[in-house]
């Protein structure tokens, strides 16, 4: 068996709208497919937190959490992540509370440090960019109210929250792999700055690890794309409509709803648009399962990783599924049938 086999992967979903869908389309479409996911096997189905973002529908994660872990029985569901400067820790607890209480032993809580991306969006929020400076005792404070300890406002109960164990993970953005290290916690982390970076910041959480009542050892989360097809330049072409997208955010200011590749490919850009093009392009895995299966063998054995976190999306939904089964198949995980 290879290593890429050995160890569980996951599927985070950013609920993406498409070019002429609306965002309540994207949230069905977004449960939908993480019942698809259920049936193929992979261990945990996430969703993430955007405000006032065109392209994302995803605004309330732990709604939408609700939501897909009604739909499903067996995945684990959880947010990658919760925004937690966004919000106060004891509304975060009570929100998790609920959670794992209707859905005992299924519900993980992922943690992330950012805030709001424009100052108008921090200002609807009652929020500033100051708000990420104390993410370490933001995450103090919300894990103390499941234990019972927290200390931050006396007499303070997180119900039902208290008493129960959601498991917690930390986004490395930021200082997140400092914060996780500390904490004790579950590291969730990309390539952002290139895969050395992060392999540096991987070595850094495992030296500086204290163990605590959430984990007695370090837990690392690889997170990225990944996009198998029955050839390269098909798995390719699933990537291009997502980088377009950051190009887009990054020259205008705004993501936008994602559009069909051959949209992508007849559109003229700058000479910038055409390197950062290029560059979001590059450092994912894509390919034949044969590819993909030996880039998964190099990185997972480089990193010596716990589990994968797959981030894929595209315009096509259902070449993305197609992308997902042909993943489960490679890595032998549960039924690919319907």
């Amino acid at each position: 068996m290879s290593t890429a086999a050995g160890i569980p992967f996951s599927v985070l979903d950013r609920s993406r709208t498409r070019q002429g869908q609306d965002g309540p389309t994207a949230l069905r479409d977004t449960v939908r497919f993480a019942r698809r996911i259920e049936a193929l096997g992979y261990h945990r189905f996430w969703v993430s937190e955007h405000h006032s973002v065109p392209g994302v529908a995803g605004s309330a994660p732990t709604v939408l959490a609700a939501a897909v872990a009604a739909a499903t029985s067996t995945v684990r569901v959880g947010t990658g992540g919760v925004m937690l400067p966004n919000h106060q820790p004891l509304v975060v607890a009570e929100q998790f509370g609920v959670l794992e209480s209707l859905f005992p032993g299924r519900i993980d809580m992922g943690l992330g440090r950012s805030v709001g991306f424009t100052d108008g969006i921090r200002a609807a929020l009652g929020r500033d960019k100051r708000d990420a400076e104390d993410f370490p005792g933001q995450v103090a404070e919300l894990l103390g109210y499941f234990t019972g300890t927290q200390t931050a406002h006396p007499q303070v109960h997180a119900r039902p929250a208290e008493g129960l164990r959601v498991p917690a993970f930390v986004l490395a953005t930021g200082k997140g792999a400092r914060v996780a290290a500390g904490a004790g916690l579950p590291l969730v982390i990309a390539a952002v700055r290139g895969e050395d970076a992060m392999l540096r910041a991987i070595d850094e959480y495992r030296r500086d690890f204290r163990p605590s009542l959430w984990g007695e050892r370090p837990y690392v989360v690889l997170s990225g794309t990944v996009a198998v097809a029955a050839t390269t330049e098909e798995a390719r072409r699933l990537l291009l409509p997502e980088a377009w997208s950051s190009v887009y955010s990054r020259t205008r200011g705004v993501f936008p709803p994602l559009v069909p590749v051959d949209t992508v490919l007849a559109t003229a850009m700058t000479d910038r648009e055409r390197t950062l093009f290029e560059d979001a392009s590059r450092g994912q895995l894509h390919g034949t399962a044969d590819e993909v299966a030996a880039g998964l063998e190099k990185l997972i054995t480089r990193s010596a990783a716990d589990e994968f976190l797959v981030t894929t999306s595209t315009y096509d939904t259902a070449a993305l599924v197609d992308s997902y089964e042909r993943l489960a198949a490679l890595l032998g995980l549960g039924s690919t049938g319907t």
